[in-house]
């Protein structure tokens, strides 16, 4: 039984992984290809969905491969598993934060239209960019230094953050500071954008360009708002059985059964799966810029298999034999 849950482990791991790798690919390669995204906060897009695909490549594979050559384990002062426990941190912590402030981003765009311009600017983004990557290497740094410690977790099947009573002041202030404030802001700013969505629609809104203006239907926004709804239920859905966890083993004193630490592990790592599809649903921008994407690939293969097919017909024609080749000109004249 338990090799048959260490199998499924490694199974739902790796379709996590592929899904974190192909949505995070795409997002990047979205950016890259449409200059209309290259707005002043890219750095933040670019910072979760590069984290989260530095997660798909070479976090959940360790996983994997630890869940299925059990009962091998990793030496826990080792600096394998140091270097794991470092990257895991690392990578959990700046893909909570950057998509924070790129949520933050969204609010201020929705509700402070007027002066966001001059809220967001490329220095201002720049400068925020480089303080989470700062304080996320310093917090992955500190039990490097001291202050908490990494250790292979048998149960997760990973090197990650001991969760023990010792460990207590790291875990906390890690745990509040780069996780749980971080998600209750998301929240709490997708909450508030629902609500003033469904204000707008009950009086109708009248949106303006350069040109005219027209009306936005009701429809729109309450659209929008099933989507923040969701992606808020899926952040909590994700995060809150791991903390749930991780803070009953700090405080007890005590692992959790493994496949309960197993499945939360599971789900965490599977946030940076969902985050791709996050960003695809709950911005215009990305979903229409997905959209042309796809539409120019389409139209580059349809045109590549007609070329094909034509030369194919061609070749046909002009190995038939002389009378048939003669007596199809004929008739291609005549039509």
């Amino acid at each position: 039984m338990e090799g048959a849950l260490r199998v499924l482990y490694a199974v739902l791991m790796v379709l996590s992984g592929t899904v974190a790798v192909c949505g995070n690919l795409c997002i990047l390669t979205v950016v890259l290809l449409n200059r209309e995204l290259r707005t002043d906060t890219l750095g933040l897009t670019l910072s979760f969905s590069l984290s989260d695909l530095a997660t798909g490549l070479a976090i959940i594979p360790f996983g994997v491969h630890n869940s299925l050559t059990w009962p091998d384990v990793y030496p826990s002062k080792g600096a394998m598993c140091q270097g794991s426990g470092f990257l895991l941190l690392l990578l959990q912590s700046s893909s909570i934060q950057s998509l924070t402030w790129a949520t933050v981003d969204k609010f201020t765009a929705i509700c402070f239209a007027l002066s966001y311009q001059s809220i967001w600017t490329t220095r201002r983004s720049g400068v925020l960019l480089a303080l989470i990557w700062l304080f996320c290497l310093l917090n992955a740094c500190l039990p490097l230094l001291g202050f908490g410690s990494y250790a292979y977790s048998e149960s997760r099947f990973l090197c990650c953050l001991e969760f023990t009573p010792e460990n207590r002041p790291f875990v906390m202030l890690w745990m509040v500071a780069s996780i749980v404030v971080p998600i209750l802001t998301m929240c709490s700013l997708y909450g508030y954008i629902v609500y003033i969505a469904r204000k707008q629609a009950r009086r109708g809104t009248f949106v303006c360009n350069e040109l005219h203006c027209f009306y936005v239907p009701a429809n729109n926004y309450l659209r929008s708002s099933i989507v923040m709804v969701t992606t808020s239920v899926c952040l909590l859905v994700c995060w809150l059985p791991y903390i749930s966890v991780c803070l009953y083993e700090t405080f007890s004193g005590q692992q959790s059964q493994g496949f309960t630490s197993a499945l939360s592990t599971w789900l965490v790592l599977t946030s940076s799966a969902l985050n791709p599809w996050i960003i695809c649903m709950t911005q215009n921008r990305y979903r229409s810029a997905v959209h042309q994407s796809l539409g120019r690939f389409y139209q580059r293969c349809s045109g590549m298999f007609l070329q094909l097919h034509f030369q194919n017909s061609v070749v046909q024609l002009n190995t038939a034999s002389p009378t048939t080749a003669t007596a199809t000109t004929a008739e291609t004249r005549l039509a």
